[in-house]
């Protein structure tokens, strides 16, 4: 294992703890609302702490973006956080929501950017110690296991991960749109409710592929290097590179990706205002 994914394996092993700790009796654990629709906890804090201080302890030169801490430089690096050399993405516990009714779906994410580019990823599911992790151009791994996306092909067949844009809820409805082309279109439709997760069941076959408008850099940063390892194809709704930063990711094995493209151009098609 590459010594940089061995801390972050160690750092998401240690939020872990910490989170499946809190899980025993959450009626103690104190939550905070952000924005609408948009919790965050003690337990997040905590996690994200225990990350971070794992992680500059072995590389206290490298910059930070952190879902609650925000972003810190590191020392001497590049103000540009694309052209900074060590970026470690992190969300500290994705599934918040589903961690605070008890709903056991939620993961730890790391990620490490170099000059914009993914190259070690880690997302610890506490609930089933299953660890996902990646190196780029090593292949993707769930508990030592190489793992592959699926080998379907077909949308009919696939069984497809979406999550709902559940803070800015005036995208709901192109959203509804794309959601009832899908489900018409496919096997069948899940929204467990964890980002993270769901792009690593991609990586390992659990779905097929997967769309969400409204992400954030650390929900998608680890689960995108997974697939691409892993086989798969990621990329924004107009199938570029550009998705760590454009709030809209699709992934999926190559031929489902490519037939989930054309769905999300007909939806937009079929939403575009309509001129005389």
């Amino acid at each position: 294992m590459h010594p940089m994914l061995n801390v972050a394996v160690r750092a998401a092993r240690r939020a872990g703890r910490i989170i499946n700790r809190a899980s025993v009796d959450l009626e103690q654990v104190k939550v905070t609302r952000k924005q609408t629709n948009d919790f965050v906890t003690e337990v997040d804090h905590a996690s994200e702490a225990a990350i971070i201080d794992t992680l500059l302890t072995a590389y206290p030169d490298h910059a930070i973006l952190a879902e609650e801490s925000g972003h810190r430089p590191g020392k001497g690096a590049a103000t540009a956080m694309h052209e900074a050399e060590h970026v470690w993405v992190i969300d500290p516990l994705d599934g918040t929501t589903n961690f605070i009714h008890g709903f056991p779906q939620y993961a730890v994410s790391i990620a490490l950017m170099q000059r914009g580019l993914v190259t070690q990823a880690v997302i610890y599911d506490p609930t089933r110690d299953e660890l996902f992790t990646a190196s780029k151009g090593r292949g993707a791994f769930l508990n030592d296991r190489r793992i592959r996306v699926s080998r379907r092909t077909k949308v009919e067949e696939s069984l497809i991960g979406t999550g709902f844009p559940y803070r800015q809820l005036d995208q709901l409805d192109d959203y509804l749109q794309l959601f009832k082309l899908v489900t018409e279109k496919s096997a069948s439709v899940r929204r467990p409710g964890a980002a993270a997760l769901d792009l690593a069941y991609v990586a390992c076959g659990r779905y097929d592929a997967f769309f969400e408008f409204g992400l954030a850099p650390w929900d998608v940063a680890a689960g995108s290097l997974l697939i691409t390892e892993a086989g798969g194809l990621v990329g924004n709704f107009s199938g570029d590179a550009d998705y760590l930063f454009s709030e809209q990711v699709l992934a999926g094995t190559p031929k489902v990706f490519g037939a989930l493209l054309a769905l999300v151009a007909q939806s937009r098609r079929a939403n575009a205002p309509k001129t005389e």
